[in-house]
């Protein structure tokens, strides 16, 4: 049996008691909080039928490694993924919309990216097993619950899933800064991944010969590029916009 995990914060706690309140073992808060956030959030927690513990700061520091806690912390057990990424790819009715992380190690850039591809209704987010953050704490802190509900795939070789996608008349393309045109001239109606490496190193040799085609985003500024969030949100969202999702 895999030890617990934790999670901080209301936002992630939230997620987590909306759709699996069976895997919290233990929550602890803020004794000393009484205000309307943590007065609704205890509320909700008692529906969910949760074990409440309250604790004090030293504690709750201790069981998070953080004081960003906001005064919850909970234990819990891994929800089982219900699916693989085949499984959910062939359960889906429209075309795609993947998002590829090669070389992310940061937890913040990867929950600020997760936190982008749920907002975007983006179906997974799939990265390599060996240059690649998992998800922990922080990144669930910083996804505001997004690690709850976006697929999050590590595969043991990126290129090869890159390959099986294309297979599968999946569209790969990844974004570099010396691509030919840029993100605005692609078509990204079709079923799509979108590749995305680490801010300065980009993506790695293989992965980028493994996609079919590479985009840049225009820079018109100082800076020679964006956070891999920032360019996961322009990324997504331009393809959410071409498929005239919302409108």
């Amino acid at each position: 049996m895999t030890s617990p995990r934790v999670l901080f914060g209301f936002h992630a706690v939230t997620v987590r008691l909306k759709t699996a309140p069976g895997s919290i073992l233990e929550l602890y808060i803020d004794g000393t909080r009484r205000d309307a956030r943590m007065r609704q959030f205890v509320d909700r927690a008692r529906e969910a039928g949760a074990r409440l513990i309250e604790s004090d700061e030293l504690r709750l520091q201790a069981l998070s490694g953080t004081h960003r806690h906001q005064g919850v912390v909970a234990k819990v057990t891994e929800v089982a993924a219900s699916k693989s990424l085949d499984d959910l790819l062939d359960a889906l009715d429209g075309p795609p919309l993947l998002l590829v992380l090669d070389g992310v190690t940061d937890p913040h850039n990867l929950g600020a990216c997760l936190r982008v591809a749920d907002g975007a209704g983006a179906h997974a987010v799939i990265a390599p097993k060996d240059h690649a953050v998992g998800i922990n704490a922080t990144v669930s802190k910083v996804a505001s619950g997004a690690a709850e509900t976006v697929p999050y795939f590590m595969v043991t070789n990126l290129a090869r899933t890159l390959g099986e996608l294309k297979e599968r008349n999946v569209w790969v393309v990844g974004t570099s800064d010396d691509a030919p045109r840029t993100l605005y001239a692609a078509d990204l109606r079709q079923p799509l991944a979108l590749v995305l490496g680490a801010e300065g190193a980009g993506l790695r040799q293989l992965t980028r010969k493994t996609c079919d085609e590479l985009v840049s985003l225009p820079m018109a500024g100082a800076v020679e590029s964006l956070n891999v969030s920032v360019a996961s949100g322009i990324c997504l969202y331009e393809a959410v916009r071409q498929r005239g999702v919302g409108a």
